[in-house]
């Protein structure tokens, strides 16, 4: 079963993830099988490429919870910045 979720990179104290689709069996920062976006915490920089993610989960991938809430809320702020 493949799954979109957050890889870890960076250094000790200063994580940065990429969005991956992986299979489920495969460990957290192990192999992937695309590369899909990137999120950086301390930032708060989130980006990921739409068409990607849709062709994903069109497909039977399920997203992890984080980067559910994460997509989640990108949308409420795009939505709230459109109303302003």
């Amino acid at each position: 079963m493949v799954v979109l979720r957050l890889s870890r990179q960076g250094a000790k104290k200063r994580p940065f993830y990429r969005i991956v689709a992986a299979d489920k069996r495969r460990p957290r920062d192990g192999r992937f099988i695309d590369l899909i976006g990137t999120y950086d915490p301390r930032t708060k920089a989130f980006k990921i490429d739409n068409e990607r993610y849709e062709h994903w989960v069109k497909h039977g991938a399920q997203p992890s919870a984080t980067l559910h809430s994460l997509i989640l809320r990108t949308k409420r702020a795009a939505a709230a910045a459109a109303k302003a």
